[in-house]
């Protein structure tokens, strides 16, 4: 059995807690959370979608994201509202408000760049495909480990 330090798991789980932490620091002024502020970032990118599509995009399950949307839409952040036919479909948009924050909180990601501290842009354009390899490399680990 390999010491934490040695462990690729320890490392990724250090280097998220790191980086939530930033991000918490650097939001707290506008009251938001790290997955409210990524929710925001989706709306403002991709426009107004489903509450399925956004769970998808953020690989958050319903238990998780309805409770933070809530807490959205009385923060006056985003609306919801079912625009289908079919009443299980809602719809989740930005507010006035919401679109005021964009350019608020658009510093936000060069701040975070800057405590990567690397060399150039590639290098995080590469450390980026990397993680999301892994990422997608660990969901085929869990998915195989919970089949009977």
């Amino acid at each position: 059995m390999a010491a934490t330090d040695e462990m690729v798991c320890f490392a990724l789980y250090a280097a998220t807690r790191a980086t939530t932490q930033a991000y918490r620091a650097l939001l707290a002024p506008w009251g938001l959370t790290y997955p409210q502020y990524l929710v925001m970032v989706t709306l403002w990118l991709d426009g107004e979608q489903t509450v399925s599509s956004l769970g998808d995009r953020l690989q958050l399950d319903s238990g998780t994201l309805s409770p933070l949307l809530r807490r959205m839409e009385q923060s006056d952040l985003i609306v919801r509202e079912r625009r289908s036919p079919d009443e299980r479909v809602v719809s989740i948009a930005v507010t006035d408000r919401g679109r005021r924050l964009r350019g608020e909180l658009s510093d936000i990601p060069r701040q975070i760049a800057e405590g990567f501290a690397l060399p150039d842009r590639t290098s995080a354009e590469d450390l980026i495909r990397r993680l999301h390899e892994i990422s997608s490399s660990m969901h085929a680990v869990a998915t195989d480990a919970a089949r009977p």
